[in-house]
């Protein structure tokens, strides 16, 4: 880094503190480019620069700049001119504030550059800035003109130095109206489930490990050309047919993703082994003192079913001992259950034997005071009838 050519000579602005600075490109173009041939011969084709009043060719060092104004009128502006722009951020990076890094759409970022301190004066204002960024995990927003314009910059640190991230105004970057889709979508939560565990098939990787592939394969074209040799063939692209089912492609892309990381297992089809899953109901289990219903012990024979249920269950939770006697206190439940439907029935019988004999009872009593009456009515008709029979006198 230090035989990397600076690009810009100034120093950065904070508060009252100057720190000269050198400004060096952070980023390298590795970019394979070409140039451009006439195709019949090969000759290379160049772009003249020409001036069109003397019609002639000019170098480099006879072209400078001019503003051309509405009516077409070329003004001349000179490197001296735009070095006395009334300006502070001419020469200088001059901060303005320091935001959370979040703050920071990443689509504004731009050119990146590393700021190098200018000899050794600038040893301990650097490192200040340096440390005092760290501590409060901010960024430092600047301002400064680089190339004929004024441009925003963020300052942040990167190891041991300062890094510059060139920035675009926000009036630079477009809104992403009409980017989203106009269709109304549902995504549903099995949609979901597997986007994350493709998501997490494919983890994370170090950037360290990425590399151009293209740029490489370009190469091996170049080189094969160069030997008289035919390039190479590019691979067969994987056959895959059109997949109109999301399920389906997310599905395919989690096997794939796995295989490709030599995960392959068993766990590869729990997807499908989901949807094929099938529920079986165990059969139930009969209770012991099951025993049939009768009129006379409805209640005694709910509750020695419940109890038998009760002591089912805990004697097959429990160890051989418990279950031992569980299955004694099931039948003496069920004993207790039987003599409470015998003794019930009793009372039932006595009970309807006593209604018998009662109503035996009354149905005689009502029949022999019915013939009393009877009887005694007679009697008084006769009694009646001899009174009034009148007795004959003898002359």
């Amino acid at each position: 880094m230090l035989h990397v050519r600076s690009i810009w000579n100034g120093a950065i602005s904070f508060g009252l503190v100057s720190i000269p600075i050198k400004l060096v490109n952070a980023t390298e173009n590795h970019s394979i480019s070409f140039r451009q041939i006439h195709t019949e011969d090969g000759g290379r084709i160049r772009y003249r620069k020409v001036c069109e009043l003397e019609e002639r060719e000019v170098t480099s060092a006879e072209i400078g700049k001019g503003y051309e104004d509405a009516d077409g009128t070329i003004i001349p502006i000179t490197d001296e001119d735009l070095s006395h722009l009334p300006l502070p951020t001419a020469k200088t990076i001059e901060i303005v504030a320091f935001v959370p890094a979040d703050r920071i759409d990443p689509l504004q970022m731009d050119a990146a550059y590393y700021l190098q301190a200018g000899g050794a004066p600038a040893a301990k204002p650097y490192t200040l800035l340096r440390e005092a960024l760290k501590r409060s995990h901010k960024v430092a927003i600047a301002k400064y003109a680089l190339r004929g314009r004024e441009r925003l910059g963020m300052l942040r640190v990167v190891g041991e130095a300062i890094a510059m991230h060139g920035l675009l105004w926000p009036d630079e970057v477009r809104a992403p109206e009409g980017m989203a889709p106009d269709t109304s979508v549902t995504v549903r939560d099995n949609e979901l489930d597997l986007a994350d565990a493709l998501m997490d098939t494919l983890g994370e990787v170090d950037l360290e490990d990425l590399h151009d592939e293209y740029r490489e394969a370009v190469e091996e074209v170049v080189a094969a050309k160069a030997a008289g040799e035919a390039p190479p063939e590019a691979p067969a692209a994987p056959s895959s047919g059109k997949v109109l089912d999301l399920m389906a492609a997310l599905e395919k892309s989690v096997r794939a993703a796995k295989e490709s990381r030599g995960e392959a297992s068993d766990s590869e089809q729990e997807p499908e082994a989901a949807e094929k899953a099938e529920v079986r109901r165990l059969p139930q289990r009969k209770s012991a003192g099951a025993s049939p219903k009768q009129t006379g012990g409805k209640k005694s024979t709910s509750t020695a079913r419940k109890s038998t249920s009760t002591a089912a269950r805990k004697s097959t939770a429990a160890p051989r001992k418990s279950t031992a006697k569980s299955a004694q206190a099931a039948k003496k439940t069920t004993a207790s259950g039987s003599t409470a439907r015998k003794t019930a029935a009793k009372k039932t019988t006595s009970t309807a034997k006593k209604t018998t004999s009662g109503t035996s009872a009354k149905s005689a009593a009502g029949t022999s005071a019915k013939a009393t009456a009877g009887t005694g009515a007679k009697a008084a008709a006769k009694k009646t009838a001899k009174k009034a029979t009148p007795r004959k006198r003898t002359a």
